[in-house]
């Protein structure tokens, strides 16, 4: 008896221990998402991984790199820490890291996330999408189980308080009918003269849209399976590169499940209409909103949708919780709410859509 008290004491003194460490983080790749968006007044902050590991006070931000000087040096005078390198490599000789994060673009995933794993740290925060193809993050995945290094991905609505709301009301809605996503901006859906950068909507922002859907259908239990589409509404340019498009899916869950992108909008737009027997649920950059199954006030005898007045979180934390998840992760405490599979797995159902566009 004594014996176990003794352990519970041990057991309870390490987890305090963990709670108060202190992790060591790098970034490479200082520009956009790496950094600058953390100055948009009009986005919710922290906006850059940057600032969120700076507002983090389990994380101490140790060193920094980027092939741009000017990245750099604006990087540098900000944050105030003094190692900062042109290279991942020179980065890795000159320091032990916990927590590297890959913030570069598309075509230097492959590279710089393979460099990362290979130093082991303790976790790889890497943005989406993996990389610029399946191929490719299949290296990387094969690399981190070499290496035993966990890779988290940066698809942000996992994180986000209003996607995690929305999946939990799914709960209450019925079973499933349709599930409507839509993506609109003016970037081409599709550019085979773009493959080597990824700089097309399809892998850019497609990759959130695809993730989401799947995040939503997912369980604890089972990843969600979208194969096998059909598609429908492919509109090309005059130069034949493809403008919009919708892959149809059915599931196991839901039985209608549809992914629109358009590259033809004036406007960005990032929408996911979940529908069931008892409700639905309208969720994307702005809005939120409720609605279920009442007494029709139109018409006699019958029910219509009622929207549903629930407190609404004031922030996304969409960057703050990723942050949050990876010191949770190295703590031991929660698993990861993006992996390398999940990932990969965005990245296949964007490929099988592309197949039919080529």
């Amino acid at each position: 008896m004594i014996f176990v008290v003794i352990n519970q004491r041990r057991i309870l003194s390490d987890n305090i221990c963990m709670k108060n460490k202190i992790y060591t983080a790098a970034i490479v790749g200082c520009g956009r998402i790496g950094f600058t968006l953390g100055f948009d007044k009009k986005r919710e902050q922290p906006a850059s991984h940057t600032m969120a590991l700076l507002e983090n006070k389990r994380i101490k931000l140790i060193a920094g790199c980027d092939t741009n000087k000017e990245n750099l040096e604006n990087w540098k005078k900000y944050t105030k820490v003094q190692n900062v390198y042109e290279s991942s490599d020179e980065l890795y000789s000159a320091c032990k890291i916990d927590i590297v994060v890959i913030a570069v673009n598309e075509n230097a995933h492959l590279k710089e996330a393979l460099n990362a794993i290979r130093t082991k740290p303790k976790l790889v925060i890497l943005e989406k999408p993996v990389a610029l193809n399946s191929q490719e993050a299949e290296l990387i995945y094969e690399e981190a189980e070499k290496n035993k290094v966990d890779v988290l991905i940066n698809h942000e609505r996992r994180f986000a308080e209003d996607y995690i709301l929305a999946k939990d009301f799914m709960k209450i809605i019925g079973p499933l009918q349709s599930i409507k996503a839509e993506l609109c901006s003016s970037l081409c859906v599709y550019n085979p003269k773009k493959e080597s950068t990824g700089g097309y909507s399809l892998i850019h922002d497609g990759t959130h849209l695809v993730d989401v859907v799947m995040y939503l259908l997912e369980d604890e239990n089972s990843e969600a399976i979208l194969k096998n589409p059909v598609m429908s509404g492919i509109f090309r340019d005059e130069e034949n590169n493809v403008r919009q498009l919708c892959a149809h899916y059915s599931t196991e869950k839901c039985p209608e499940v549809s992914v629109s992108i358009s590259g033809r909008s004036r406007f960005f737009g990032f929408e996911v209409i979940i529908t069931g027997t008892e409700g639905r649920i309208v969720v994307g950059n702005g809005m939120l909103k409720f609605y279920r199954r009442k007494s029709s006030k139109l018409y006699t005898g019958f029910y219509s949708l009622s929207s549903v007045k629930i407190r609404k979180p004031k922030k996304t934390l969409y960057f703050a919780n990723m942050v949050q998840n990876a010191v949770d992760y190295l703590d031991g405490s929660k698993s990861l709410r993006s992996t390398l599979k999940n990932g990969i797995s965005a990245l296949k159902v964007l490929e099988e859509i592309k197949s039919f566009l080529i």
